[in-house]
């Protein structure tokens, strides 16, 4: 039985192979769809880390806060060493730790509390995901170290959610990477208003967007080095997508997988 590197690097050749080539758009449907198999293999085996982030987010209520994250089983653990570049005051410094004394008390709790929470990836995750029946292509671009790939709204797709039409509104790019046929880049623009036909509380205006940078770190892992999203409307029931969010991640170091809450909350005191 193949491994999921071999699947990974089996995949890789075919879209190396391939990318000398490319010239038209059907070559960016077939690169797409392998970089699809990729990240769903990757997905498969993702290990968990910790590292270092900074979020000016809904939130942090538009605060900037650098945190300590550590990634577990069933969630993120963070703890806050910054806002607004200030180290915490030893007052806010022993709420933090009172929050997390309760996120260990509380693991189920801590839990859902994460399963609710807004996704700041969704975007590119649901992206991804439509990426090859959503939308049309230009031929790919190519360079020595990626491929870009413009692409903008197939009229013929019918959107299935009220999250798949506003992303069906998007024009934008996609970079990957040539190595490892992995994504490097997603972006996202609305170029006109999208209605969601529950009258004026429910539009998303034109110009909402999303940017998502991501680096390889080891093995198959790929991680967020930044995220970039701007949701601007009134589009309130869409729940599963962050609003609002400018966050960079940097440092990550893996930890090892199913980590429970209280060794995750042990960590990132450290």
């Amino acid at each position: 039985m193949m491994t999921w590197t071999g699947r990974l690097v089996g995949l890789g050749l075919i879209a190396c192979g391939v990318a000398g080539g490319l010239a038209r758009a059907q070559d960016a449907k077939e690169l797409l769809a392998t970089l699809a198999q990729n990240e769903q293999t990757a997905g498969e085996h993702r290990g968990h880390y910790t590292y270092v982030a900074e979020e000016r987010s809904d939130r942090t209520g538009g605060r900037l806060w650098t945190e300590k994250v550590v990634e577990t089983s069933v969630g993120r653990v963070r703890f806050l060493l910054k806002e607004d570049g200030q180290p915490l005051n030893q007052e806010r410094e022993a709420q933090e730790r009172g929050r997390l004394a309760q996120d260990v008390a509380n693991p189920d709790a801590f839990a859902k509390r994460e399963a609710a929470q807004a996704n700041d990836e969704a975007h590119a995750k649901q992206m991804l995901g439509l990426l090859q029946k959503a939308y049309l292509f230009d031929p790919p671009a190519v360079d020595a170290e990626f491929i870009r790939i413009q692409f903008r709204p197939n009229p013929d797709y019918k959107p299935a959610s009220m999250e798949e039409r506003v992303l069906h509104g998007m024009t934008g790019l996609v970079v990957i990477d040539r190595r490892m046929t992995r994504l490097r880049e997603l972006d996202g623009r609305l170029a006109s208003d999208v209605g969601l036909g529950f009258g004026p509380l429910a539009v998303v205006k034109a110009g909402s967007n999303f940017v998502t940078l991501r680096e390889h770190v080891e093995g198959p892992d790929w991680k967020t080095e930044s995220v970039h999203t701007d949701i601007a409307g009134r589009a309130f029931m869409l729940k599963s997508l962050a609003r609002k969010i400018d966050a960079k991640r940097w440092g990550y170091q893996k930890v090892k997988d199913g980590l429970s809450v209280a060794e995750g909350v042990a960590l990132v005191e450290e």
